[in-house]
């Protein structure tokens, strides 16, 4: 198959957000969409009955699931070409404030559940010796930020993991990139995306935070459209990045990091430098 050819394209969290916006774009140039969810029968509801769209119900912490619902995309369409892991949700509280089971739950959908996926489709990509990995972690990954440090942990490992999976795989026909998105205008601030800690400490006020970040709903600057639009190019390129930052909000926050990164690595370069052993030891 050549990048320009239509392909069949495995997404998670298709239900919604950039995962829904993705499944029409790709619907309307005509390439096949196998859209999972806990909810399948939304995605159908959203973007109708379509010959090229399979809608699957999918848990993507249940690595049986994930099984079936590979095994139906290689029934009904023949091949996997490219598999975008974008199911999550975000975790609102301090570190204190968030329970065991909280914080596992959020690294079971943002990062095991993307590792899940990569398992169970990486024989078949390595069988067609072609296939393209792309993992959506967030400035979030890059950058950690107050009351959201188990959501933050489970997308830096997003962007390491996706780091190391290049590097198993570039030899073996397939592509890797992990989407690096800013601030994009979906429901994702939203309580069923958005969650708050359910033992809060008032010394933190992890519900005033909650309540700013909602009040991006509707206004972040980030258009789900052209997300789409950019991941679909992207895939067509002989030579795609390995990161990507998405958004213009994502490209100033992540330079401004760098450069803060360096000027810290620099000022404590006589520290670091120090722990070697002698030349002559």
């Amino acid at each position: 198959m050549s990048n320009t050819e239509n392909k069949t394209w495995f997404i998670t969290g298709a239900s919604k957000g950039l995962g829904l916006a993705l499944t029409k774009y790709l619907l309307e140039t005509g390439q096949q969409v196998v859209a999972t969810s806990r909810n399948a029968t939304s995605i159908i509801a959203e973007c109708g009955n379509n010959e090229n769209l399979l809608a699957v119900n999918m848990d993507i912490t249940n690595e049986t699931a994930i099984k079936n619902a590979v095994a139906k995309t290689i029934a009904r369409f023949g091949s996997i070409d490219v598999i975008v892991n974008n199911a999550g949700y975000g975790l609102v509280g301090a570190l204190e404030e968030l329970t065991d089971a909280e914080i596992r739950s959020t690294m079971d959908v943002n990062l095991f559940g993307t590792i899940n996926v990569i398992r169970v489709v990486m024989p078949h990509l390595r069988k067609q010796k072609i296939g393209y990995i792309i993992n959506i972690s967030s400035i979030a990954g890059y950058i950690g930020s107050s009351f959201s440090g188990s959501y933050d942990a489970a997308k830096f490992a997003v962007i390491g993991l996706t780091e190391s999976l290049h590097n198993e795989v570039k030899d073996l026909g397939i592509k890797v990139t992990v989407v690096i998105p800013g601030l994009f205008r979906t429901n994702f601030m939203n309580n069923d995306s958005l969650q708050i800690a359910s033992n809060l400490i008032g010394d933190y006020k992890s519900e005033e935070q909650m309540k700013m970040w909602q009040q991006y709903s509707g206004y972040q600057p980030g258009d789900p459209n052209k997300f789409a639009i950019a991941l679909k190019n992207v895939t067509e390129l002989e030579n795609p990045p390995l990161h990507l930052l998405l958004g213009s909000d994502a490209y100033q926050m992540a330079m401004e990091k760098m450069k803060a990164n360096i000027d810290e690595f620099q000022k404590w370069q006589s520290v670091s430098t120090s722990t070697d052993f002698a030349a002559n030891a």
